[in-house]
């Protein structure tokens, strides 16, 4: 079995090669891989599951640690564990080259555990149960150790590489603003900012954090400014006498982290569309890695601006220089505001993100039935991967929390950044 860097970044490069140098010593050449078997896409399925159930219990996903990196991780290791085993494909990181019969199946099941199991090993039983239920259906037995191994081999390589990307640093004290359009903690709880850290972390596929950032806010002066802020303050408001029914369903809906909803509606389609292992894989693997390095990417954007978001704008209008504005001193929204500044809006980020990503692989129109972890009971229905963005990304206007200069920033960076791995 030996390795070979493919990546994109010189970065990535020199440590994969380091690593690959010491895994490859005295092993034979490549021989012809197994052709992964129909129905595959279950494996990949199954861990994107698990690592849901993870993230949405308390306690086991660090504070500081954005989830988008796990997910990153544990599907760019099962997409080059595939890529490898089958000899279909471009690998995101580093090739892995497999001189035995090996089982896609089996490379990519135990990828998927040896990541998980490195990041959550509180999780070390559950995770080896589903390890050893997926193994125990791949046969031949040669086939299934060629595999695991080729899956050691990858999630090895994979978390020595990203081990300092910057994703374990203390997150700095952001100061509070004091000009007009600076960003200052919200209420209730006025919580520090979050992931302060987090611009400075390795991208996955872009070259750098800022490549997409997106232009200046406008003044808070102007009348463009005051137009966005009008809007929010009529129908984010928790009072608000002009949001529909259906509109306040849509806040309440989406509320839950965003990354959620899209490894959700992409388990349905890849299930739904009888996707084989490779196509699963790397619909996941582009998925999660745009996600990832779109959170990186707003996150530069977000500490770069850092401007207030509508609660403050709204309660402090009097004083932002602007005629057409009014200050609404008990303005509350109907959301609870995240504790990060506004520009660009993360929920636009990342659902015009997986929006393009699914379209590329399946079509612009596909029947999508979504459900909410914020709001259990309640379906709703889309007709195209677009329409399902959309309505995330306006649908934290009606909840009060962002503008739509803060959504269509994100709506144009989540784009850029999914174009981006689409093409690399």
């Amino acid at each position: 079995m030996t390795t070979t860097s493919m990546s994109r970044r010189t970065l990535l490069v020199t440590g994969c090669a380091a690593a690959a140098a010491l895994a490859t010593t005295g092993l034979p050449g490549p021989a012809t891989a197994a052709p992964a078997r129909a129905g595959g896409a279950d494996v990949v399925i199954d861990w994107n599951r698990q690592l849901l159930a993870i993230v949405r219990t308390a306690g086991l996903q660090p504070a500081t640690v954005h989830p988008t990196r796990s997910f990153a991780l544990l599907h760019a290791a099962i997409h080059d564990a595939v890529v490898a085993t089958t000899g279909t494909g471009r690998p995101y990181l580093f090739t892995v080259d497999v001189p035995e019969r090996a089982a896609p199946e089996a490379a990519a099941a135990q990828a998927a555990h040896d990541v998980l199991a490195a990041l959550y090993p509180t999780r070390a039983g559950v995770l080896a149960d589903l390890l050893a239920g997926q193994l125990a259906g791949v046969t031949p037995p040669a086939a299934r150790e060629a595999g695991t191994r080729a899956g050691r081999l990858v999630a090895r390589l994979l978390l020595g590489l990203r081990a300092d990307d910057g994703s374990a640093a203390v997150p700095p004290v952001l100061p509070p603003g004091t000009a007009p359009g600076q960003y200052r903690p919200t209420p209730p709880a006025f919580a520090p900012a979050v992931f302060t850290h987090w611009a400075a972390v390795t991208p996955f596929v872009l070259d750098r954090a800022a490549q997409f950032r997106p232009g200046p806010y406008p003044s808070p002066g102007s009348a463009r400014y005051a137009r966005a802020l009008a809007e929010v303050a009529a129908a984010g408001r928790d009072t608000s006498t002009t949001r529909t029914a259906d509109e306040t369903e849509q806040a309440r809906f989406w509320a839950a982290p965003i990354w959620n909803y899209w490894n959700e509606i992409a388990q349905s389609v890849v299930g739904g569309s009888r996707s084989g292992l490779l196509v699963a894989a790397r619909v996941f693997a582009r998925l999660n890695l745009s996600f990832a390095d779109a959170v990186i990417a707003f996150y530069d954007a977000k500490y770069h601006y850092r401007i207030w978001r509508p609660i403050t704008a709204i309660r402090l209008a009097a004083a932002d220089g602007n005629p057409a504005t009014d200050g609404i001193p008990d303005w509350s929204g109907l959301a609870t505001t995240p504790a990060d500044p506004a520009y660009p809006g993360a929920h636009s980020v990342i659902a015009q993100a997986g929006a393009l990503v699914l379209r590329q692989e399946y079509g612009p129109r596909w029947p999508l039935a979504v459900t909410s972890e914020a709001l259990p009971g309640v379906v709703r229905r889309f007709t195209s991967f677009q329409g399902a963005a959309d309505e995330a990304g306006l649908s934290r206007i009606t909840a009060g929390v962002h503008t739509r200069l803060d959504h269509e920033a994100g709506r144009q960076l989540g784009h850029d950044v999914a174009g981006f791995v689409l093409r690399s």
